[in-house]
């Protein structure tokens, strides 16, 4: 069986990249620095318009920080999930914990409620449950079709042994993913580590801003903050590259 590689982006530019590449799906974020947020309806829309045979999956997420959620913040995921869904995309990628460490159900089926059929992914929010195997249950009793992990580890290739139980675990019930600094290097281990068939990893490189006059003294965002005049791209040759690595 080939290997499914989802790729994580942040503009149109990169699911073209991704899809020239031969990868098979990618998630459409925004603030990939924040880990992914809600990309913008008309990023999601350029997207689906810009490619032709690679599904989009568009994250749901309205901030950075915790998954824990309010009553608004619900109401604004309900709203992207339907948003998206009308837009044409193929998926969504949800997730929400409870103070305690575990996957919050009643968002969740609000959520796959409002998603209406389409695929539904839960995102590494995963990795922040207390309990992985309880969590994956109640993944399976919701219906999510695949789940996003790095195996509750800092990378996919040291929470591979974590990973593997899960997809034992999971069998053919939903599918197992792990994502997290899979690069050409290590690509390989982790499949064979893992007995994933699906993996999801990003292929940023650095290029400089075309911008020619620069102020270097005022500033975007926070004082963490990265430089106004490189920008972190998806690279084709790198998804290649991580795709001929993983050897499948």
């Amino acid at each position: 069986m080939s290997l499914t590689y989802e790729i994580c982006i942040d503009s149109t530019a990169g699911a073209v990249a991704a899809e020239q590449a031969g990868a098979q799906r990618v998630e459409l974020c925004a603030a990939l620095f924040e880990g992914g947020l809600t990309p913008t309806l008309g990023t999601v829309e350029a997207t689906l318009a810009a490619v032709s045979s690679i599904r989009v999956h568009v994250i749901i997420r309205p901030r950075g920080g915790d998954f824990v959620f309010d009553r608004y913040e619900i109401e604004a995921m309900e709203r992207d999930v339907e948003a998206v869904r009308e837009a044409g995309a193929h998926g969504v990628v949800i997730g929400a914990l409870t103070p305690q460490g575990e996957v919050d159900e009643e968002v969740a089926k609000r959520l796959i409620g409002a998603a209406e059929g389409l695929s539904v992914t839960f995102h590494r929010a995963f990795d922040m449950a207390a309990d992985p195997f309880a969590a994956l249950e109640t993944l399976v009793a919701l219906g999510v079709d695949r789940v996003l992990t790095s195996g509750q580890d800092s990378t996919a290739l040291e929470g591979a042994p974590l990973i593997a139980s899960l997809v034992e675990r999971a069998g053919d019930r939903l599918v197992v993913m792990p994502g997290g600094g899979i690069t050409p290097r290590n690509a390989g281990r982790v499949v064979e580590a893992t007995g994933a068939r699906e993996i999801h990893f990003a292929a940023l490189v650095d290029e400089p801003s075309p911008v020619v006059h620069r102020n270097p003294y005022p500033y975007m965002g926070g004082e963490l903050r990265q430089s106004e005049f490189v920008r972190r791209v998806t690279s084709g040759a790198l998804v290649s590259e991580v795709i001929a690595a993983a050897g499948a």
